[in-house]
C-alpha cells in the first residue's frame, strides 16, 4: 500500500514521520514543490529506521505526481501557513489555487484515492476538494475536528489534573477560532460528565481556551502548530488503512444531516477503509443547535469566496 503526503513543511513532515513510525504502509511518498526538501526530509526519516524499528519506506520527490500513482490515501498539507494576526479567511485566495492543482494531479494518478485535507481554511479547502475532484463524498475528509477535539481534551486534562486518555470530548462545527463548538456538556471523564467536577466559570474557560488553541500557538511560535496536526492526520489515516472504525469529528459533506446541506463542516463520523463511513447523530440542545447554525453560516461565507472568484461554479 502507498500513502502520499503533499507538502514537506512542518505539518506534512510530521504527518509522514508519524505514519512511518506506525508501519502502516509499505511506501510513503512525501512530495513538495521546493527542490530537495522532501528528498532531504525523507532521507533523514529513513535514517531513523534502525533506531525506531520500522520497515516502511519513505520516498521524497519534487513535484513528481507520477511517484504518487496508486496511492490509497493522500494527506494534503500544502499552502501557506497562518501567520500571527491572519484569519483563516485571508488564506483562501492563495491556498485555493494550490489545493485545486494538487487535487487534480492526485486524482489523475490515483482515481480510487481517499483524500484527507489539512490545508487551511480547512472546511473550505475540503469543500473545494470535493467539488474539484469529482470523487464520492465519503472519500473526502477534513482533519480539523480531530485536532480541535484533541486540544479540547488537553484543556480538560489541565483543568481536571486528569489523563487525556481518560477523557471523551469532541468539538463540532467549523475549524476556526469563532466557528468551532467544544461540546462541554457532552464531555466525560471515564463516563462521568466533566461538568460534575467543574464550575461554570471553569467550563467556560476551557471552552474559550480550546477555541483559541490554534491562535495561541501561532502567537507563541510565530507560525501554525505542527506536532498535534501531524498526529491527528496520521491517526485518521491509520483508521482508514487499518479499517479501525474509529469515531472522529471530521469535516464531511452534509446533505440534510444536522439540518445542513451543501457544506463541509465538522460532525462526528466513523472512519474506516471506505473513508468516512457514516455520520453519527448527536442530541444537541437548542443553544448548541443555534451555535451550529451560526458556524455553518460562517463557513458558507468563506465557501462563497470560491464562487465569487470563479474557483468553483
Amino acid at each position: 500500500m502507498k500513502i502520499t503526503v503533499i507538502g514537506a513543511g512542518a505539518v506534512g513532515a510530521t504527518t509522514a514521520d508519524n505514519l512511518v513510525r506506525k508501519n502502516i504502509a509499505e511506501e510513503i511518498v512525501l512530495l513538495d514543490i521546493k527542490e530537495g526538501v522532501a528528498e532531504g526530509k525523507a532521507q533523514d526519516m529513513m535514517q531513523t529506521a534502525a533506531l525506531l524499528g520500522f520497515d516502511s519506506t519513505i520516498t521524497g520527490v519534487t513535484n513528481d505526481y507520477v511517484a504518487t500513482a496508486g496511492s490509497a490515501v493522500a494527506v494534503i498539507t500544502s499552502g501557506i501557513p497562518r501567520k500571527p494576526g491572519m484569519t483563516r479567511e485571508e488564506l483562501i485566495g492563495t491556498n485555493a489555487g494550490i489545493v485545486k492543482s494538487v487535487v487534480e494531479n492526485l486524482v489523475q494518478y490515483s482515481p480510487d484515492i481517499i483524500i484527507l485535507i489539512v490545508s487551511n481554511p480547512m472546511d473550505t479547502m475540503t469543500y473545494l476538494t470535493l467539488k474539484a475532484s469529482g470523487l464520492p463524498k465519503n472519500r473526502i475528509i477534513g482533519m480539523g475536528g480531530a485536532l480541535d477535539s484533541a486540544r479540547f481534551k488537553y484543556q480538560l486534562a489541565q483543568k481536571l489534573n486528569a489523563s487525556a486518555n481518560d477523557l471523551n470530548a469532541i468539538v463540532i462545527g467549523g475549524h476556526g477560532d469563532t466557528t468551532m463548538i467544544p461540546l462541554i456538556n457532552h464531555a466525560t471523564w471515564n463516563s462521568i460528565p466533566v461538568t460534575n467536577f467543574l464550575t461554570e466559570e471553569e467550563q467556560q474557560d476551557i471552552v474559550k481556551k480550546t477555541m483559541v488553541g490554534g491562535a495561541t500557538l501561532t502567537a507563541l511560535i510565530g507560525t501554525s502548530a505542527w506536532y498535534a496536526p501531524g498526529a491527528a492526520a496520521a491517526a485518521m489515516v491509520e483508521s482508514i488503512v487499518r479499517d479501525q472504525n474509529r469515531l472522529f469529528t471530521a469535516s464531511v459533506y452534509l446533505e440534510g444531516e444536522y439540518e445542513e446541506t451543501d457544506i463541509n463542516i465538522g460532525v462526528p463520523v466513523i472512519i474506516n477503509k471506505n473513508g468516512w463511513d457514516r455520520i453519527v447523530p448527536l442530541q444537541l440542545s437548542e443553544a448548541e443547535k443555534q451555535l451550529f447554525v451560526n458556524s455553518a453560516t460562517a463557513v458558507r461565507s468563506m465557501n462563497q469566496v470560491l464562487k465569487d472568484n470563479q474557483i468553483i461554479s
